[in-house]
């Protein structure tokens, strides 16, 4: 079979459908299964995107379950910001031992340089891990040196660079803490996969998951993406969810421009801060603005937000169901 080229009504259904929005998610590892990956983000103004990706799916579900695949059966892997089946290892130390892009070979070069650095950071979790960054003394040698994204330590820059070429892993957190050991002692053996051949199944994984794709201005179904009614369930999504992930893709297929403004000065602000797409049934309908306050124990809507031509629905029931994931009151209007 090959894909199919779809027409704007199709393809929402079937990227509803395939991104399992439908109502049709049963349990977090399918779901994680049937979506690829989740990806993480430390900015959870509501919940952090691994979370709200699940939730949006699921309805208010048990976030430790999350952790006990991830740490306790390790049907889950954290690699490279994001949450993947741990089938897919295979694939991902193809791609962890891969040298084609410009990216692959300055994280080479850095390791080269900072060789002894290196051998420092493997020695002393060879010999004491698991261990977070700060557990980690640094290396006199190396000194220390400002920078934006990691401050003077170099620890984080390194365990970072060694987790993207597989030599270390993330194997629990402590909060928002990474623990790091040696990749070996973490994750199985797998077999072997040549990069090129891995590339494909990952590829092929992708398209299978969001049902359809934009393609030279055309929209293409998978050969194995079925099309049929969605119910008018509403939920929000993240602003990391695959279904708008693709901005190209999602102004095709439901006229939506969506971009996350946390950065955009307050001034020039479109909406709001963090702003969740708002989906019923197959069609995205607006955008909406909610803010858990943790301190109050809140969660409050700062704005709502409606594309053109929509009548506007009831969200009590979605909101009703976000507070009680968050274990929040929900603030009444």
């Amino acid at each position: 079979m090959k894909p199919r080229k779809v027409g704007i009504e199709a393809g929402r259904r079937i990227a509803v459908r395939a991104q399992l929005l439908d109502g049709s998610a049963t349990d977090v590892l399918s779901t994680v299964r049937r979506l690829g990956f989740l990806q993480l983000d430390p900015i959870s103004t509501v919940a952090p995107p691994q979370h709200l990706v699940l939730w949006s799916r699921l309805g208010p579900f048990d976030r430790t379950e999350l952790d006990r695949l991830l740490w306790k059966e390790r049907k889950l892997v954290e690699w490279d910001a994001f949450l993947w089946p741990s089938e897919d290892l295979p694939l991902l130390k193809a791609r962890m031992r891969r040298r084609d892009r410009p990216l692959d070979r300055r994280l080479i070069a850095y390791l080269k340089e900072n060789a002894s650095y290196r051998r420092y950071v493997l020695r002393e979790l060879e010999r004491r891990g698991p261990l977070l960054s700060r557990e980690i003394d640094d290396h006199e040698p190396s000194g220390r040196e400002a920078h934006r994204w990691w401050g003077e330590r170099k620890m984080g820059l390194m365990l970072g660079v060694l987790n993207a070429r597989g030599e270390v892993a993330v194997v629990g957190r402590r909060g928002r803490q990474r623990l790091w050991d040696l990749a070996e002692r973490w994750y199985p053996e797998t077999e072997t996969i040549r990069w090129a051949e891995a590339k494909r199944i990952l590829e092929e994984n992708r398209f299978r998951s969001l049902g359809v794709k934009l393609e030279r201005g055309t929209l293409v179904a998978h050969p194995e993406a079925v099309d049929g009614p969605v119910g008018k369930r509403v939920t929000f999504l993240s602003p990391f969810d695959r279904l708008v992930h693709d901005r190209n893709r999602a102004e095709t297929l439901w006229g939506f421009y969506y971009r996350l403004e946390m950065y955009v000065p307050k001034a020039k602000r479109e909406y709001g801060y963090y702003v969740l797409p708002i989906l019923r049934g197959e069609r995205v309908i607006g955008r909406i603005e909610p803010l858990h306050d943790r301190k109050t124990g809140e969660l409050r809507v700062l704005g709502t937000w409606w594309e053109d031509g929509v009548r506007p629905v009831s969200l009590a029931a979605p909101l009703r169901r976000l507070a009680r994931f968050l274990g929040a009151r929900l603030e009444q209007a």
